[in-house]
């Protein structure tokens, strides 16, 4: 060897050749050759790594080019041999393709999911400038406290960094003029609500200035959800008219599919057109709090500069209006993005359901790797006659290659398949966390990731191809059965990959197992009342009709005597709301302050607050809530007699710990009415079964009337009694709105969706990897006892038991298993706190759980070394030995 140092080109030139070498690149391996040659004069005078790389580059892109048609008939016939191999084996091809298309599936659904709701930009113009602004309390412990219309204004003129900010609130209304009168979700906007969005209609217009003036004529955009479903698409709907309140309302558009924030609504009015936004009481009361407030920044303005803007504005507002903005109130401003907003719920789950179908399908690749492991010590003899027939290595390689391609490419095809079947479920489960769900759907984006995922597979297989086949595949021809024998490093390798799938199902199982045992506490805890044989539906009242206190008792005393009189209920109340009430999980808890007799809130303390509720006499009864102290609510209970309230156990202890609350007395309006404290009942999770328990105040119905639902405990079956009890509360108003008809037992497991679909989803993808783990143990130990027959029957003619052959192949198979649960308990130490957030009254790292799942996996570990384990015991040695 000369004493002149060889370039780094050539080195690295020369060790790419030894992988790829001349016979597999064919013409490409020599034109590559001449056109480095050739580059590498022209580089030399450049050095250095960046040189080099502008060299190869230059390399390949001539290659490329120059690329002769014999290659790509070459590539035919390599798919055609890969096609009748994969008839050839069928087994060998279906078990590849379903396992890689369960992995790729679960990947690309949840990444379907993922794609829509968290890495997609916001479906309007410029979404990255969309902000939301919010009002806080923190010294009273309210982060959101909404805006009033002199605080819009305020913001709107003072502030320097955004272009617009509108102001947006949500109410129920009900339509009249249909067969049946329709609650609608009503979003009241400012004019440039729509404006600021960058939102077009699809038929018709938006709002303008002249729609938002005090006595302009009243105007509804709809949604396409309730123009599509409700108005049956009908393409003439604008400049229909419908009456709603005590207004006829003239359709002047419909709105597009875009996600709605922060609830779905079904039309929207102008400010102007809202009897309570636009009264005089509203509009000149600075605290009369009820809007949320949308903006967007101008363009190159941060967050933080809104933010400190906001703030400015805040700290001045409390400087001039210190009557409105105490010291008490730590009163402030924040902003916050609005693409986060809309995913902050949903960003936590789908983050842990991807990585959970990212280890299924890092399993699922584990597997195939392990089948062709397998597949190739039987094809040893096929390719040491084709290498003797002049096949060259390279051309063997890209054969396997092409394989592991189309078997990849096919497994993503099912995967999109299974993807798109199962797109409705996550959905709707999505919907549970996101107003973004209905964007979910299998785009461009999606098909690029199952493609990528695809070939992602395709090269973890076709390297274990590739690395196995290097060794001397004449040797092959040598073997006298058709499979040969695994190298001890193929079956180090196979040995890796099976700790590997343990390992990730371990993850997995734990995951799974920790939201099972979270949702079984979860189901059950006592909310605190009798859930069975409760009907509640809501009912929402033409209150353009009903304008006093006396009205709304009266109609309220009409219905509840037509539904007691119906045949099979027990008994009825009517109430501001019940327990799991839909609209009191969607628009939160109605909190109000209240002062304690005797106990002023002093200077710089925090007030304090608690949820009210009404209800007639007969509340406690129907629900099932229990009585603990005192009494519970009677027909003397009415407006002229004493205001009186029951609270329930967990309000007493907060409020009177160590004294007896009955005769107490709370007032709502600094001291000017009291009301007396008459009974204590148990405590309830009106607000989900998760939550802590809520303070509860409850006023009699006469004394504070807000009907709202209907609750009715029946003999039977609550839902057959469902149509005479709605013709019952028609016959006293045919104008009043019916809605969330079900049962409580109904309203208490729609608060159970979300998590019951987390965990069925964690559950799916862990059964998924125990079958894959579990079926290749007892694959790898299968091959092995068939591969080792001779020396099992050495063992048995030198007198090795039946027993002691299952014993060996058992002891060899759960070594792998022990292994992998060490390390996945290792790795799901750490990993699992990703779930705290999700789990309820159960630690990520629960002993029990984790003994569980590893109690699971060795159980699947001897399960599926039984049959290869009893098959060896049966070998009979002369059998065995005259093989040889």
């Amino acid at each position: 060897m000369s004493g002149q140092q060889t370039p780094l080109s050539d080195r690295i030139f020369r060790f790419a050749l030894r992988f790829f070498p001349d016979d597999f690149l064919g013409g490409y391996g020599r034109e590559m050759e001449r056109v480095f040659r050739e580059q590498r004069k022209e580089t030399a005078e450049r050095g250095g790594v960046m040189g080099f790389l502008k060299l190869w580059w230059d390399t390949l892109a001539g290659i490329f080019t120059t690329a002769p048609r014999e290659h790509w008939e070459m590539l035919k016939q390599d798919c055609g041999y890969a096609l009748r191999m994969m008839r050839k084996n069928k087994g060998f091809t279906a078990l590849a393709v379903l396992t890689l298309g369960l992995g790729i599936g679960a990947n690309t659904a949840i990444f379907s999911v993922v794609n829509a709701v968290l890495l997609r930009p916001l479906p309007y113009p410029q979404g990255n400038q969309l902000v939301v602004l919010r009002q806080q309390a923190l010294g009273v412990g309210f982060e959101n406290i909404g805006f009033s219309v002199k605080e819009m204004n305020d913001y709107r003129s003072q502030n320097q960094t955004l272009v617009g900010l509108e102001e947006y609130h949500s109410m129920t209304f009900t339509l009249l003029g249909r067969d049946e009168p329709l609650r609608v979700q009503t979003g009241v906007v400012s004019s440039g609500y729509f404006d600021l969005f960058g939102v077009k209609p699809i038929l018709g217009r938006t709002f303008n200035r002249d729609d938002d003036k005090q006595g302009a004529a009243p105007v509804l955009l709809v949604s396409y959800e309730f123009w599509r479903h409700k108005l049956n698409g009908d393409p003439d709907i604008v400049g229909k008219s419908f009456e709603m309140n005590d207004k006829v309302h003239t359709v002047i558009g419909v709105l597009p599919p875009v996600p709605q924030y922060p609830v779905e609504n079904d039309v929207y009015m102008p400010t102007s057109a809202c009897p309570f936004r636009s009264s005089k009481r509203m509009i000149e009361g600075r605290d009369h709090r009820m809007m949320s407030a949308f903006g967007r920044t101008k363009p190159g303005v941060a967050l933080s500069q809104l933010n400190a803007d906001v703030s400015t504005i805040a700290g001045r507002l409390k400087q001039e209006y210190p009557d409105f903005y105490p010291m008490q109130m730590g009163y402030g401003a924040v902003s916050v993005a609005l693409q986060g907003e809309l995913t902050r719920q949903a960003r936590p789950t789908l983050l842990v359901l991807l990585g959970a179908a990212g280890f299924v399908l890092l399993i699922a690749c584990a597997n195939v790797a392990n089948l062709t492991l397998a597949r190739m010590a039987q094809r040893e003899r096929e390719m040491a006659v084709r290498s003797a027939l002049g096949a060259g290595r390279g051309r063997l390689l890209r054969q396997l290659f092409t394989e592991s391609v189309l078997i990849a490419l096919l497994g993503a095809m099912l995967g999109l398949i299974l993807a798109a079947g199962g797109l409705e479920l996550l959905t709707s489960f999505a919907a549970k966390f996101t107003p973004r769900a209905r964007e979910i759907n299998i785009d461009w984006m999606v098909l690029l990731f199952a493609l990528l995922a695809a070939i992602a597979t395709s090269i973890v297989a076709g390297t274990v191809s590739a690395l196995f086949s290097r060794e001397n595949l004449v040797s092959g021809l040598k073997e006298r059965t058709g499979g040969g024998t695994s190298g001890r490093s193929r079956n180090r390798v196979r040995s890796l990959l099976i700790v590997s799938q343990v390992a990730f199902s371990f993850l997995l199982l734990a995951g799974a197992g920790l939201m099972l045992r979270s949702f079984v506490k979860l189901q059950q805890v006592d909310p605190g009342f009798n859930t069975q044989r409760v009907l509640t539906m809501g009912i929402s009242l033409n209150f353009s009709k009903y304008t006093t206190r006396q009205q709304f008792r009266d109609v309220s005393h009409r219905i509840l005597e037509r539904v007691q009189k119906q045949p099979g209920v027990l008994s009825a109340a009517v109430s501001s709301g019940f327990p799991f009430d839909p609209d009191s999980l969607l628009n939160g808890s109605n909190n109000n302050q209240f002062t304690i007799e005797g106990r002023p809130v002093q200077p710089g303390e925090r007030a304090i607050f608690t949820t009210t509720q009404t209800g007639s006499p007969d509340y406690f009864k129907t629900v099932g809530i229990p009585l603990i102290a005192g009494r519970t609510f009677t027909d003397a209970d009415t407006s002229d007699s004493m205001n009186v309230a029951v609270i329930n156990k967990t309000l007493a202890g907060h409020r009177w710990k160590g004294e007896d609350p009955i005769g107490k007395r709370v007032s709502f309006d600094e001291g000017k009415t009291w009301t007396t404290i008459v009974g204590v009942v148990g405590d309830t999770k009106d607000f989900g079964l998760d939550r802590p328990t809520d303070d509860i105040l409850y006023a009699p119905l006469d004394q504070a009337p807000s009907p709202g639902t209907l609750v009715a405990r029946t003999i039977g079956a609550p839902l057959s009694l469902s149509r005479q009890m709605r013709q019952a509360v028609y016959d006293v108003d045919p104008q009043t709105a019916i809605t969330n008809e079900q049962t409580l037992e109904q309203a208490r497991d729609a608060t159970l969706t979300s998590p019951r679909l987390t965990t069925d989803l964690l559950g799916i993808f862990a059964g998924l990897a125990l079958v894959m783990a579990a079926t290749g143990i007892g694959g790898m130990m299968a091959l092995a006892v068939s591969q080792r027959t001779h020396e099992i029957g050495v063992r048995m003619a030198l007198g090795a038991s039946p027993r002691e052959v299952i014993r060996m192949i058992l002891r060899q198979g759960l070594t792998l298993g022990v292994a992998g649960i060490a390390i996945g308990l290792l790795a799901a130490l750490g990993l699992t706190r990703m779930l705290q957030t999700l789990l309820f009254e159960i630690s990520p790292t629960d002993p029990v759980t984790f003994a569980g799942v590893a109690l699971v996996l060795i159980s699947a570990a001897v399960l599926s070394c039984t049959v290869p384990a009893r098959r060896a015991a049966q070998i009979d040695p002369l059998d065995a030995l005259r093989s040889e």
